[in-house]
């Protein structure tokens, strides 16, 4: 039996509030092997960005109480940010539902795609540059 790729345990994230703790995420547990699609649905509010942003570590202010993040057989509640900084994007990423907050409008987008192109060592700048202007005459 193989492992899966990816395995969520109970996982537990709060935010401090004046009022006190608040659950965001309480006991959410699935997993999911490679080449599979996994779906999060529920009502607005109900924890699946949380969840989501918690598996990527990006839940700040909150955080993570309990369980377990197992990717690829790490833990990555347990690893350091540098660590999660060379997962995050390379081998693991999260397209995000606000689409206001996916480009920034006051930054031409040949470059904002130069620098997703780049920030994990996969392109060079150069081949990075000629691509996203390829791709983007307006940039």
């Amino acid at each position: 039996m193989t492992q899966p790729l990816l395995e969520v345990r109970d996982l537990h994230t709060v935010f401090s509030t004046k009022e006190g703790m608040v659950k965001a995420v309480d006991g959410v547990s699935f997993e999911l092997n490679a080449g599979e699609t996994l779906g999060i649905v529920g009502e607005s509010g109900c924890g699946k960005s949380v969840t989501a942003l918690s598996i990527m570590r990006l839940q700040r202010p909150g955080r993570i109480v309990g369980g377990k993040v197992m990717f690829k057989g790490q833990d990555l509640t347990r690893i350091s940010e540098y660590e999660i900084r060379e997962i995050r994007g390379r081998e693991i990423a999260m397209i995000f539902q606000d689409p206001m907050t996916s480009l920034n409008p006051v930054t031409k987008v040949g470059f904002q795609i130069e620098e997703a192109m780049t920030a994990h060592n996969r392109f060079s700048a150069s081949l990075a540059s000629t691509s996203s202007r390829a791709g983007c005459a307006s940039a």
